[in-house]
């Protein structure tokens, strides 16, 4: 069932408030309950906030294990607008990476996500599918779609993705720049010195 954020925000408010009333006609399952809920739809109500935390935070896991490995010839950039379907431009040792972000908690059931095909056209274009822990926001492991350095992203496929509002008849038109990609076409880089060394094609320090 979806709902519109001003729904997510009562329902969370009814939910603090049956917690603040000292547990009244609550078991410990609803307790549990309510407490998942509520970290779920922060997580819902403050996904770019969320977004920029996990983003910044992978750059510095990042950086940490450039410089171990000797690396200082590493530039960051950021992407002003978001139109051109990468969030950052990473190089270092000469190997640049235009970089798309995803993010999905732990448990979460998402099984596929939308990539721009403008992506295709960059440099180095690839996709990092971020999975944290939404407790502490610890990353890991983390999800690769793209190719060895220097070469270009893999094919996206022909399914594209649609908007997620849709007009007075409720059809939900189809968005030609977005590609649709299954979880299944990733494949997984258990830790942060495994994307160093997929990024750039060094082995960092264990």
């Amino acid at each position: 069932m979806n709902f519109d954020l001003q729904t997510m925000r009562l329902i969370s408010l009814d939910l603090r408030r049956a917690e603040s009333e000292n547990g009244t006609g609550l078991t410990d399952w609803h307790r549990r309950a309510i407490k998942r809920h509520m970290k779920e739809t922060a997580h819902f109500l403050d996904s770019g906030l969320r977004e920029k935390v996990i983003e910044h935070l992978f750059i510095g896991d990042l950086l940490r294990c450039l410089w171990c490995q000797g690396v200082r010839d590493i530039e960051v950039l950021r992407a002003e607008v978001d139109r051109a379907g990468y969030d950052l431009v990473l190089e270092a040792g000469g190997v640049m990476r235009h970089v798309q972000f995803k993010a999905s908690y732990r448990g979460a059931k998402t099984a596929r996500v939308g990539i721009h095909t403008d992506l295709a056209r960059k440099p180095g274009g690839c996709v990092i599918w971020i999975w944290f822990d939404p407790e502490t926001m610890e990353l890991g492991p983390f999800l690769w779609f793209g190719g060895k350095p220097g070469a270009p992203l893999p094919p996206l496929g022909e399914r594209m993705g649609k908007h997620t509002r849709g007009d007075s008849a409720g059809a939900k038109a189809t968005r030609p720049n977005i590609r649709i990609v299954g979880k299944g076409e990733f494949s997984t880089l258990p830790s942060m010195h495994d994307v160093a060394q997929t990024l750039f094609g060094r082995k960092t320090n264990q």
